[in-house]
């Protein structure tokens, strides 16, 4: 009995060994160049940053302004931003992310997840979203992951800057604290 249970086990490690997929070898499509982007090639120099976005979600449209600011504060000191969509909406085809794109006046790559692959590695649920990926000792590594701040509907209103932070500490050489806060938006649909 306790062969075929340590058989059977033994099976089940195996098989999920050939299933699971390497960080660096999740890919996508990017709405803006075309070209298919795979996370391993993207140049990571102080850092990588992934943000859940949805035309749909309100949350992101509060988060606009802010967005921009810190891609213009953060991208020439290492930081890669990339917004992903992982929406299965309709009306968000690649064409409509694109001409959004253009009319909002942010400028970097927009990732399509239409089978959540990448969504799903990363456990994101909510929109927006922020995972930031740097270089660790064995590789990739998620260094923060979570909420922009405290306070999605009122810019102004501010108190604590949790993205910004984790950047911030990046750059001084230290870890991000805290690693993770509790991101507040649109729900991820995963149907």
């Amino acid at each position: 009995m306790k062969e075929t249970i340590l058989i059977i086990l033994l099976f089940l490690s195996i098989t999920f060994q050939g299933f699971s997929q390497r960080i660096e070898d999740l890919s996508t499509t990017d709405v803006i160049s075309g070209k298919v982007i795979t996370l391993g090639e993207i140049p990571i120099n102080k850092g990588l940053i992934l943000i859940s976005h949805s035309m749909e979600c309100p949350f992101a449209d509060m988060y606009a302004n802010r967005l921009k600011f810190l891609i213009s504060e953060y991208s020439s000191q290492g930081f890669a931003f990339h917004l992903i969509n992982p929406s299965k909406e309709e009306n968000q085809t690649p064409e409509t992310l694109k001409t959004f794109m253009q009319e909002s006046g942010i400028s970097v790559p927009y990732l399509l997840d239409p089978e959540q692959e990448w969504t799903k590695y990363f456990k994101i649920t909510k929109i927006p979203e922020v995972i930031l990926i740097t270089n660790g000792e064995n590789g990739f590594e998620i260094a923060y992951r979570g909420a922009f701040d405290n306070n999605p509907q009122a810019e102004g209103s501010v108190t604590d800057r949790y993205f910004e932070r984790a950047i911030n500490q990046i750059l001084k050489g230290q870890k991000p604290g805290p690693p993770q806060v509790r991101a507040m938006g649109c729900n991820v649909k995963t149907f």
